[in-house]
C-alpha cells in the first residue's frame, strides 16, 4: 500500500502523519464538520493504516492488537461513507485523495467522475454529504488512538522513530 506524494507536505513521514491525523480526526470528527476534503484525507489515511501497520516492517514492534483493531475499522468506515465493502484498499485510498484534491480545487466535474459506482454506490452527492458530516466511529476512534499510543510507546522506549524499537 502507498499514500500519494502529497499525503504529507515537506519531509514528513506519511505513516506517522497518518497515525497522528487519524487519531485526532476520529477522536473528534466534529472538528472537521463541513470540511469534506479533510474527511476524505483522514479516511484515506485510515484505509492505508489498516494495511500498512500489520505488513510494514517499520511497525513490527507494534502490539498485534493494533492491527486487529485497525482491521475492524474498515467495515465501519466504509459503511459510514458508502464505500463498496469489497473495494481494493489502494483504489479507495487513491479515490479519496483524488476527492480531497478535487474539493480543494472546487472541481465538481472531477468529483462527478471519482465518486461513482461501483466504488461509491450512492454517487457523488450522497458521498459528499457523508464526508461533510463524518459521524463518530467508535472502532476508528479506538484503533487510531491505540496506534498513536503504540507509536508513542515505542518512541518513549528509546527506539528509533517508527522502527519498532530496532536500533541501528
Amino acid at each position: 500500500m502507498r499514500l500519494p506524494p502529497d499525503a504529507v507536505e515537506g519531509a514528513g513521514d506519511p505513516t506517522r502523519a497518518a497515525i497522528i491525523t487519524t487519531a485526532n480526526v476520529f477522536a473528534a470528527p466534529g472538528s472537521i464538520a463541513g470540511q469534506p476534503a479533510l474527511a476524505a484525507r483522514a479516511a484515506a489515511q485510515l484505509e492505508y493504516l489498516v494495511v500498512e501497520i500489520p505488513t510494514g516492517p517499520r511497525w513490527r514492534g507494534f502490539s498485534p492488537n493494533v492491527s486487529l483493531a485497525l482491521e475492524r475499522t474498515r467495515p465501519e468506515l466504509r459503511s459510514a461513507l458508502g464505500i463498496d465493502p469489497a473495494a481494493p484498499p489502494q483504489a479507495v485510498i487513491d479515490s479519496l485523495y483524488a476527492t480531497s484534491r478535487a474539493l480543494t480545487a472546487d472541481d465538481r466535474a472531477a468529483l462527478d467522475r471519482i465518486l461513482v459506482p461501483p466504488l461509491y454506490p450512492a454517487g457523488p452527492t450522497v458521498t459528499l454529504q457523508r464526508l461533510s458530516a463524518l459521524p463518530f466511529l467508535p472502532q476508528a476512534n479506538f484503533a487510531t488512538a491505540l496506534a498513536a499510543r503504540e507509536m508513542n510507546r515505542l518512541d518513549d522506549d528509546g527506539g528509533r522513530r517508527g522502527f519498532g524499537g530496532f536500533r541501528f
